[in-house]
């Protein structure tokens, strides 16, 4: 597996991450974040900023990509802490840099490719920015989540063309040197109380995993399908479920070890009917993925994506099929195990999915989001802790 040594920070560990990372060379930034309503991004950036800006530290060039998004019906006051989350953010980033904004209209009632499309401009504006940085930064604190997974799988694409290891040629994760981070601000007892609510029923799918979904020659392969569950997504699984054949093999996955002991009981029992009574799922069928660990959740995640790939290459091939409705970290274990599982040989016999079920209204509590205390993690996935060429 790719990151079978890994860079895995939080807390203090993410101070001790930068000093090592950033002391002593320039750093031309690209900062991507989301121009939402979750104030746990102000934190991430004042922390990554005030350390930029200790001795030491050098800024060639650096650009903050704020992410807008438009058709999401918000409250009142969780739509006025998104315009003063946007200001906070541009004025915390504004000693390192300029702040340009992308935004990408999507209107109520829009089809499912032009849901899809926006998601594809997001991703080409951020993919367009990427050339000449010696360090991208993707906080995914203030994101929706099919976005963060786009960028992640995509900018992880952009920088590791080659997944496999070459004899003579430099570690797939080197990735030229370029630095890439992911930030999170981590609070999943706050994350399962914010609500999404009224998903789209027409499904969106992650750029880069549109094929095995879509195509018709692989519509007969078995598919085995792996919800990975959190608190209050009944409605976007069950959307996302109406499109799984009776059939397929379904892999619920659940939180443990988690802070809260009895989590994945009560998310168990949350989804008892659309996954237990209507589906018959053995409960022999059900993973378990660390919760606070991204990079174990990745490794039991793919470690269960490869036994289904190899069991059922006899039958001709399949297609494996993700749903991450989970906390933050868990969801993106998840997408570092989409990603080295992606194909790239148009003549696998097998193939990865991601369709998605974007909510269409969020509710959150501004006062629990102000009062949030989250635990700051950093994602080292490429750059010179994977090693030099030589």
């Amino acid at each position: 597996m790719l990151w079978d040594h890994y860079v895995f920070r939080r807390g203090d560990g993410v101070h001790e991450l930068w000093d090592d990372l950033l002391k002593d060379r320039p750093v031309k930034l690209l900062y991507i974040a989301g121009r939402g309503f979750d104030v746990r991004a102000q934190s991430v950036m004042r922390d990554f900023v005030a350390g930029q800006q200790g001795a030491g530290r050098q800024t060639v060039s650096a650009k903050l990509l704020l992410l807008g998004f438009q058709g999401y019906e918000l409250d009142d006051d969780v739509e006025a802490l998104t315009q003063e989350n946007a200001a906070a953010l541009e004025a915390i980033f504004a000693p390192l840099g300029e702040t340009v904004t992308v935004i990408v209209t999507r209107r109520e009632g829009e089809e499912e490719a032009s849901a899809s499309d926006a998601l594809r401009q997001r991703v080409k504006a951020v993919l367009d920015e990427i050339a000449g940085k010696t360090d991208i930064i993707l906080d995914v604190s203030s994101l929706p989540r099919a976005t963060y997974l786009a960028l992640l799988t995509n900018i992880l694409h952009r920088l590791v063309p080659e997944k496999v290891p070459a004899e003579g040629k430099e570690y797939p994760l080197y990735a030229s040197g370029v630095n890439f981070q992911v930030l999170v601000a981590e609070d999943a007892k706050l994350d399962g109380q914010i609500r999404a609510e009224d998903p789209s029923n027409d499904l969106v799918n992650i750029p880069g995993f549109l094929a095995t979904w879509q195509l018709e020659s692989v519509q007969d392969w078995p598919l085995v399908w792996f919800p990975v569950l959190g608190e209050g997504r009944v409605n976007q699984l069950q959307k996302i479920g109406g499109s799984i054949p009776a059939e397929a093999e379904v892999c619920p996955v659940v939180p443990h070890p988690s802070k809260d002991p009895r989590r994945a009981d009560r998310l168990l029992v949350e989804y008892r009917e659309p996954l237990f009574d209507s589906r018959k799922t053995p409960t022999s069928n059900i993973l378990y993925a660390q919760e606070a660990q991204p990079f174990e959740a990745y490794r039991q995640i793919l470690g269960a994506m490869k036994r289904y790939q190899n069991s059922m290459s006899i039958l001709g091939g399949c297609r494996l099929v993700m749903s991450p409705l989970g906390s933050k970290l868990i969801t993106l274990g998840t997408g570092l195990a989409c990603f080295e599982m992606r194909p790239t040989d148009l003549t696998a016999k097998y193939g990865v999915a991601i369709p998605h079920a974007e909510p269409r209204r969020y509710i959150a509590s501004v006062d629990a989001l102000r009062q949030s205390n989250p635990d700051v993690s950093v994602l080292l996935l490429t750059g010179e802790a994977y090693g030099a060429p030589g």
